[in-house]
């Protein structure tokens, strides 16, 4: 699910990873070492989540995904900041958001244009008009918020879930990365740029413990509102920026061991995709489970080096890191795709139609990645000035809230049981 959305020069003797949810210019990324663990690791949370949804038999879990996606994000946003701090001598700020806007907003600015625009026609006008005030809300980052003061149960809700509630997830991570930088900024100044890196590990351990504790209490008070809670979730991220903090320490684990973890790992994601069910109290104490499974793999990664694990020609697999590629654009489409077929049916679509649904999502995730994703972050005027990737996102947000605001303000609100007649 996350977000993730989705989606990282080196010194040669530390294994670096190429994060498909930042872009570099060229002349950096030749320097990069290509992780196919994590390519595998996200195609992994992704097809959890849209197999889940998609209501495949005994996937009863498949939730998870999301918070694997939270893991992968916190390791590789984190890798990247430190090591233009162990470059530069300093974090950009202008380059960061910079980075995230051409990363994030062009395939989510498409995807919530087009599903308001199929919710109006295929939901009708009352329908629309909802999904069209969701939309605005996810365009600023703030879809958690707003699910959470409306009491949307995301697990357990009787009624029809939003065609773009999926996004809470993606703003959960930005709100994240809003206040992260700037911790960097905060402790660069505490520390030479060789200390830097392990200046990090009190103040990510105790985001953790904090955020987990917290999690674990506001679960048992209110499980919708710590849900959708990004200080129930910020030890997730916290937990991947952690291993990217201890990547040197990381390389000295046992080449033997470094199977172990990869492979305890994936088993430890696939048995909790297949183990928790709705009735399980997530995130909670629970959420720590596949959050574990997730360092482990990135730790077993990290740990055998640039030629990766036994497992590196099984996490090679074409299919596998094509699907890792189009993880984003595949996470944001499959929902509206599905929940629109569901509600306009009024009930689950047979297995048939949901397999066709799936090939239509996957198909044009691929289209999204080639013609939206990856054209937007190698732009060339906009990835050399970060201050027009930031400007390019803001213009879409607002083209967003524009559009949906001109919908709503231009359609009566025609029942859908009228809808077409």
């Amino acid at each position: 699910m996350v977000t993730l959305t989705p989606a990282a020069p080196a010194s040669p003797e530390e294994t670096q990873v190429i994060a498909v949810g930042t872009a570099l210019p060229a002349e950096e990324t030749k320097k990069h070492v290509f992780r196919a663990d994590v390519q595998a690791l996200r195609a992994v949370a992704v097809l959890t989540v849209v197999l889940y949804h998609a209501h495949i038999p005994y996937l009863t879990g498949g939730y998870v995904g999301v918070d694997v996606f939270f893991v992968i994000s916190g390791f590789l946003i984190t890798g990247l900041l430190i090591r233009e701090k162990d470059r530069t001598g300093k974090i950009s700020i202008k380059k960061f958001y910079g980075r995230r806007m051409r990363r994030i907003m062009p395939a989510a600015a498409l995807t919530m244009i087009g599903t308001v625009v199929a919710s109006y026609h295929w939901l009708g006008y009352i329908r629309g008009a909802h999904i069209a005030e969701d939309a605005q809300w996810s365009s600023v980052f703030l879809a958690n918020i707003h699910y959470a003061a409306v009491g949307t149960d995301y697990l357990n809700s009787q009624d029809p879930p939003s065609t773009l509630q999926h996004f809470w997830s993606l703003s959960v991570e930005e709100q994240f990365y809003v206040v992260w930088p700037v911790m960097f900024l905060i402790l660069g100044l505490l520390g030479r740029k060789y200390k830097s890196r392990w200046l990090m590990i009190v103040p990510v351990g105790l985001v953790i413990i904090v955020s987990y504790a917290f999690s674990v209490w506001y679960t048992a008070e209110s499980v919708t509102q710590a849900y959708f809670s990004p200080f129930t979730r910020a030890c997730e991220l916290g937990a991947g920026a952690m291993l990217a903090v201890l990547m040197p320490s990381l390389k000295k684990i046992p080449m033997a061991w470094s199977l172990v973890l990869s492979i305890g790992g994936m088993i430890g994601i696939v048995v909790t995709a297949f183990t928790f069910t709705e009735a399980t109290t997530f995130p909670g104490s629970m959420v720590a489970l596949p959050v574990l499974a997730t360092c482990a793999v990135l730790a077993g990664g990290s740990a055998a080096g640039a030629n990766g694990t036994k497992l590196n020609s099984v996490y090679a697999f074409k299919p596998i890191q094509w699907i890792g590629l189009w993880s984003y654009s595949l996470y944001l489409l499959h929902w509206p795709i599905l929940m629109i077929a569901e509600q306009r049916l009024g009930h689950v679509p047979p297995p048939r139609t949901r397999v066709i649904l799936l090939l239509s999502a996957l198909t044009l995730a691929a289209l999204s990645y080639y013609f939206v994703e990856n054209p937007a972050r190698n732009f060339k005027l906009i990835r050399k000035r970060s201050i027009v990737s930031i400007f390019v996102g803001i213009f879409l947000i607002f083209t967003v809230v524009f559009v949906t605001a001109t919908l709503v303000g231009t359609h009566p609100a025609i029942p859908v049981s009228t809808y077409g007649k």
